[in-house]
């Protein structure tokens, strides 16, 4: 095993900790906003609900199935021409974000539609017989009641997002996994991945942690 380098070690680490915060920042941003969208229209257009549209629903649902069961790896791979063609670049952390918005959106789209599916259909009742409109009903009755259970949604994408930038790493995205790669596991030092493992740990548990108070917050 290498002899491990303190001093040369600290830089590497603080900007693949920073590399790792872009891509995670960007990519959740950017995934929840769309995500959301998709989960209401999806929602909204189901066969018998507030908005039906059974073209609509049927399009997004295959999309959105025909791409979550595809690892991110894959995808990640398979965007390399769309990533050099908007980014001029494949390399990097903020080309790594284009497959991460993908694979995120459609999953929260998933977790968004379930979370809205579940509320009281009791609630939407009284409010169409009420005279709401169907947009009304879905932004003041049918979000509001799913708050909650979307934020712990969120939460586990956001776990979730912190685990595929260490595979994107790999895909020259940088970050936490390319310095466990490069200079943990290529150099034999393995000091380097445990505080790689350690450090991508913590991050998981400070996400969940930030997650669970917000949605508590929301909850009451």
């Amino acid at each position: 095993m290498r002899e491990f380098d303190l001093e040369a070690f600290l830089p590497r680490f603080f900007q693949a900790l920073a590399e790792t915060g872009l891509m995670v920042s960007v990519a959740f941003l950017g995934a929840a906003i769309i995500g959301i969208l998709l989960g209401l229209l999806l929602y909204a257009s189901r066969p018998g609900n507030l908005l039906e549209n059974r073209v609509i629903f049927g399009v997004l649902n295959f999309v959105i199935n025909v791409i979550r069961p595809i690892p991110f790896l894959i995808v990640a791979i398979a965007l390399i021409p769309l990533t050099r063609m908007v980014f001029g670049t494949g390399i990097g952390p903020l080309p790594a974000t284009l497959p991460l918005v993908l694979v995120a959106s459609v999953a929260i789209a998933r977790v968004a539609e379930s979370n809205l599916v579940a509320v009281d259909p009791g609630s939407i009742e009284a409010g169409a017989a009420m005279g709401a409109s169907p947009a009304r009903v879905l932004f003041t009755i049918v979000v509001p009641e799913a708050l909650g259970p979307l934020t712990l949604g969120l939460t586990y994408i956001l776990v979730a997002l912190v685990d595929a930038t260490a595979v994107a790493g790999v895909v020259g995205g940088g970050g936490l996994g390319d310095l466990a790669l490069k200079f943990g596991y290529a150099r034999f030092d393995w000091i380097t991945v445990l505080i790689v493992v350690v450090t991508l740990i913590v991050l998981v548990q400070l996400a969940q942690l930030i997650g669970n108070a917000v949605a508590k917050r929301v909850l009451h």
